[in-house]
């Protein structure tokens, strides 16, 4: 039932930053989160996850000291924050939720059903 809108995509040169955004309709306190992105010709690819109150994350390799997840609960707001960009990060990026019991700590696309419509990156 939540609805999903991600923002913040953008052309950069490498070793640049840029923050993301993905806000939901209502309340998302409740909510796993994650940021999943997909390059041309690549499948979709898990590349953080952050717990309903915070914490819990875990990253892909690729992007581990360069990327942070974060939440803003009271605005309803998920952030990533990117540093130090490389051309291999370029790709659509996607934020999704999913309403559990219990955190969900996955970074397989399965394990979430609720989606936005993504968001262009692209480093050169």
């Amino acid at each position: 039932q939540v609805q999903l809108v991600e923002s913040g995509g953008a052309s950069v040169q490498a070793g640049g930053s840029l923050t993301l955004s993905c806000a939901a309709s209502g309340d998302m306190t409740s909510y796993s989160m994650a940021w999943f992105r997909q390059a041309p010709g690549k499948e979709r690819e898990g590349v953080t996850n952050i717990c309903p109150r915070g914490g819990g994350s875990f990253y892909v390799d690729s992007v581990k000291g360069r990327f942070t997840i974060s939440r803003d609960n009271a605005k309803n707001t998920l952030y990533l924050q990117m540093n130090s960009l490389r051309p291999e990060d370029t790709a659509m990026y996607y934020c999704a939720a999913v309403l559990r019991g219990h955190c969900v700590t996955s970074l397989r696309s399965i394990a979430y059903n609720y989606w936005g419509q993504g968001t262009q990156v692209t480093v050169s």
